[in-house]
């Protein structure tokens, strides 16, 4: 990764698959991300969690990220308590975990029933371990029925816990869209979660940070990935997050290449080993 920090002042990582497995720290991220700080360098962790910057901040000291290993967290949830205040006409119904609800604070937006909602925020399923796809069926088809804006706080559509792969609230909003719903997305691969992470990686630098000095780091090719090449950034590819490397690093940059042919992939790695 030294190469890398020299040619990139500023690192966006994501999080999940890429700092932690939604369990346990990935040691090497971690201790380059640490390194990386240490030569001067700017760390924004970027992420599609649907919570605020300061849950994002709680859940990683819970799962043992040390905080020296990052500058600043940008979130999805960050973005979308804007945009609940704007199209949400002050009334949402919550679709989604209650461990996300901290998302309303300071916002003046109230979670209520459905038949009272003016949009749904989307936060992932109710039950990420124990429930199925087609038990939202009825819940997806009322909220067409309704004509009620989905406002998806997080744009991935699955996420790998340990050895387990759960859906993300990105899946809820494709059905939703399926059924020819609206969406709104925040976070990746989104613009405004990028024009964030540059307004505050330049806060931090004290100067205007150009695109050209920014590194995006992440595992997701349909956000990340794709995230990074819409905004102009070059991408290092970390396999073993979602993406299947059982063969080879260079068959998963390959095809990865093939979603996203704009994409300016750096490297593809199978973690931030300090070499």
């Amino acid at each position: 990764m030294q190469r890398f920090s020299d040619a990139y002042p500023v690192w966006f990582c994501d999080i999940w698959g890429v700092v932690h497995d939604g369990v346990r720290p990935f040691a090497l991220t971690v201790a380059a991300l640490k390194r990386h700080r240490e030569g001067g360098g700017i760390v924004i962790l970027v992420t599609n969690s649907p919570r605020s910057n300061l849950g994002v901040e709680r859940q990683l000291l819970d799962i043992g990220v040390d905080p020296a290993s990052h500058d600043r967290i940008v979130t999805s949830g960050d973005v979308t308590q804007e945009l609940m205040k704007r199209h949400g006409g002050g009334r949402v119904f919550h679709l989604g975990a209650e461990r996300d609800h901290s998302i309303y604070d300071g916002t003046g937006v109230a979670r209520v029933p459905l038949d009272e909602a003016k949009a749904v925020l989307c936060t992932g399923l109710f039950d990420d371990v124990n429930d199925r796809l087609e038990d939202y069926d009825g819940l997806l088809d009322d909220i067409r029925r309704r004509g009620l804006t989905m406002i998806c706080a997080n744009p991935d559509k699955i996420v790998r816990k340990g050895d387990r792969i759960l859906y993300c609230a990105g899946t809820l909003a494709d059905l939703h869209a399926a059924r020819g719903g609206t969406v709104l997305m925040a976070g990746k691969p989104f613009s405004p979660i990028y024009d964030l992470a540059m307004a505050e990686a330049s806060r931090i630098a004290g100067r205007t940070v150009g695109r050209d000095e920014v590194l995006a780091i992440g595992d997701g090719p349909e956000t990340d990935i794709r995230g990074a090449a819409d905004y102009g950034l070059a991408a290092l590819l970390v396999a073993e997050g979602i993406t299947d490397a059982s063969a080879g690093l260079a068959a998963v940059e390959a095809e990865v290449r093939a979603a996203v042919p704009h994409a300016r992939i750096v490297a593809t790695v199978h973690d931030l080993a300090w070499v």
